[in-house]
């Protein structure tokens, strides 16, 4: 079908308008099938928590990422275990074998000291791509506006490709309240100041990443989304769901503000 006038979306190899999944566990073959129907509205790939190091045929899985074109990386909980037991460069090392670019930075679980994350940031950056996340898994850890843009700012600075606003895969803390609704004041104050291109916003169900595509547009980064959602989201980007039918090329004014960064 090609006879509607839709928002246009980002395609091939894309640098912002990208769908990050979680993959918490999908079998090989069941994964198999689902990108060969929706690995090309895929981006990136996130094996979830720390299941990579407990995953049946992690090998497999990564390649076959890789062959859709989809980047694949460790979460961040994995990446604080190994911070915890002091194994940052036996992880590093394992990610390089295994073919995986991208590394996640983050501190949902431990208090890692923000100028250690950027030490790691810099060593990282020697031979992956790095994202890194901010805000707190705890949802009772509250970090002022100020704070994330701070910690956004940095690890932008530090050169890392993207940076994460945590939310959880229940959609229950960092940029979201406990009950599951979206902190938009902190958004408003993101988007004023931040290239939204540059941010990757976790929005683990259709009700949040429907809050994002209207507050930002068709094209806004979105993290932690299920597999099984992907071509809801697809749909959802394109206005072919109720709650984004009026949905306009650019942006739409959710939060009841121009944001400072287009994403035409």
């Amino acid at each position: 079908m090609d006879f509607l006038q839709l928002p246009k979306r980002t395609s091939g190899n894309r640098r912002y308008g990208l769908t990050s999944i979680a993959d918490f566990g999908t079998p090989f073959g069941q994964l198999k099938s689902i990108l060969d129907d929706y690995g090309h509205i895929i981006d990136i790939a996130k094996i979830g928590i720390g299941s990579a190091y407990v995953t049946p045929n992690l090998q497999r899985k990564i390649d076959l990422y890789k062959e859709h074109g989809i980047k694949p990386y460790c979460g961040g909980t994995l990446f604080e275990k190994c911070y915890q037991q002091n194994k940052i460069p036996e992880y590093l090392s394992c990610l390089r074998r295994l073919g995986i670019e991208w590394v996640e930075v983050s501190n949902g679980t431990l208090d890692i000291p923000l100028k250690e994350r950027l030490e790691i940031i810099a060593k990282a950056r020697e031979h992956f791509h790095v994202i890194a996340e901010v805000g707190s898994k705890d949802s009772s850890l509250e970090m002022s506006i100020s704070e994330w843009k701070e910690e956004m700012n940095l690890f932008l600075e530090a050169g890392c490709e993207y940076v994460i606003t945590e939310g959880r895969d229940s959609g229950t803390s960092g940029i979201y309240e406990k009950g599951g609704s979206v902190k938009s004041d902190l958004i408003s104050e993101l988007i004023k100041d931040i290239d939204t291109k540059r941010i990757i916003f976790e929005a683990p169900t259709p009700k949040h990443q429907m809050f994002f595509i209207n507050a930002i547009g068709a094209n806004v980064n979105l993290g932690n989304v299920k597999l099984e959602d992907v071509l809801i989201l697809e749909s959802q980007r394109c206005g072919l769901r109720s709650e984004t039918f009026y949905l306009e090329d650019c942006h739409a004014n959710h939060l009841n503000q121009t944001p400072a960064h287009s994403m035409e």
